[in-house]
């Protein structure tokens, strides 16, 4: 191994213990699995150490010309790369397509945000073996969407597209948005619960698992002070969601999640019909990768916990949320409190290949991320952000878009490359014991 290969080496393992070290200490069996998955592929890694993506930001990567005193704190979704967009279905009834998963959520420079994307879109791009003027083209289509939607929100709205719906979704995520609505809360249920003597409780096995008396009662008492935090629609719409008729203990959910307890818990319905029960999820939020490199005291005494800062991220960032997202303590601990949905379909880039239905796809998400982007700022609900942020962004942009957009085709193929060589680092690092703790 190089010099250069070694110091970057230890650089990763640097990083990944600052931001795992404790909870590897915890639970080291699911560090193991959670690093598998990471090594399976340089997207993998890239998707599991975000910590690694914002220490650069603040190191190599830190000249950005686009960035101000306004630009530089924006509410941003902290983990933005190609797999974070699926459906969900908001709180006026509608199947919208869109950005999901906020536990990364935090305040902070806009272009960190679309770095991290674009970075991802580069790294999509190599695994389906296009041209590094494909990526190029690719990047372009999705910069140029997120501007002409932005600048359209900021001069009054009149040309905006809005949220991807049914109504205006064309192609891949047309078929995304289709297959959602042919879910149903039956087959969600049916997946998870069984009924026994007339009433439904969940099934235990495959990383689910039952849960003593005293655990219930303490998770029951941190449901309870959830419901405080709902919007008063929510709690008016559902007045029977509050009985809860079943709680187990979760573990193994997610690449992100490794080693933080999470409980299931069934409520009953809008109705006693068995087929309207609702699973919510109660998950100890953690603090976000970005946090540790923005040093911002407002920002990180505007949260009570981590929970908090999770559900209010995604209050601030999506639009019409969803109503059961809320937050509470337990045992001391922040946690995020939301509903399992029935409703939640991905974008499967399995599917998408061909450079022009590709083309098509980086278009609309162009357009999720500046709907995103001009959610959390003065006319919301939040007052961490009370400046119209799309208004900010354009103004930065606007005096050099083609810089901009350079700027963001250069940065894909340049931490493309990066994180396909600390892919391959940190492979070698953890085949070979380095990686300390586990």
């Amino acid at each position: 191994m190089t010099d250069l290969a070694e110091q970057r080496s230890a650089f990763i393992i640097e990083v990944l213990t600052e931001e795992f070290g404790t909870l590897m200490a915890l639970d080291p069996a699911a560090f193991r699995r959670k690093f598998r998955k990471m090594a399976a592929s340089p997207f993998a890694f890239y998707r599991g150490s975000a910590s690694l993506f914002y220490a650069d930001q603040r190191g190599d990567f830190a000249d950005d010309s686009f960035l101000d005193a306004r630009t530089s704190r924006v509410w941003i979704h902290g983990d933005l790369h190609a797999e974070n967009f699926g459906t969900y279905m908001n709180g006026s009834g509608q199947l919208v397509f869109n950005v999901n998963d906020f536990d990364e959520a935090y305040v902070g420079p806009f272009t960190w945000d679309l770095r991290r994307f674009v970075a991802s879109v580069a790294l999509i791009g190599y695994t389906k073996a296009l041209s590094d003027r494909i990526i190029s083209d690719l990047v372009t289509c999705f910069a140029n969407a997120y501007l002409i939607e932005l600048r359209a929100i900021a001069a009054g709205g009149d040309d905006a597209i809005g949220s991807i719906t049914l109504d205006n979704a064309d192609g891949v995520l047309r078929r995304v948005l289709q297959q959602a609505r042919l879910n149903t809360r039956v087959d969600l249920l049916r997946g998870q619960t069984t009924i026994d003597n007339y009433e439904r409780r969940f099934s235990v096995g495959d990383g689910v698992y039952e849960i003593d008396g005293d655990v219930r009662a303490r998770v029951c008492a941190a449901f309870e002070a959830y419901l405080d935090t709902l919007p008063p629609t929510t709690a008016q719409a559902r007045p029977l969601a509050a009985q809860i008729k079943d709680v187990v203990l979760r573990k193994g959910v997610g690449i992100g999640s490794a080693g933080l307890p999470s409980y299931n818990l069934l409520l009953e319905g809008h109705t006693q019909a068995l087929e309207n029960d609702v699973v919510i999820y109660m998950k100890q939020a953690q603090v976000p990768a970005v946090a540790r490199y923005i040093d911002d005291e407002r920002v990180r005494g505007y949260f009570r916990h981590q929970g908090h800062r999770t559900a209010e991220s995604q209050r601030a960032l999506q639009a019409h949320a969803d109503p059961w997202v809320g937050f509470t303590e337990l045992d001391g601990v922040g946690q995020l409190v939301a509903e399992v949905s029935p409703y939640a379909a991905d974008l499967d880039w399995s599917d998408v290949n061909e450079p022009e239905e590709l083309a098509g796809v980086l278009v609309d998400l162009g357009r999720s991320v500046a709907r995103m982007r001009s959610v959390a700022d003065d006319e919301s609900s939040h007052d961490l952000v009370d400046y119209s942020t799309e208004e900010a962004i354009v103004a930065a942009v606007d005096a050099d878009t083609a810089g901009f957009v350079g700027h963001l085709v250069d940065f894909a193929h340049t931490y493309g490359v990066r994180a396909r060589h600390d892919h391959q680092l940190f492979v070698d690092l953890f085949r070979n014991g380095r990686l300390p703790g586990i």
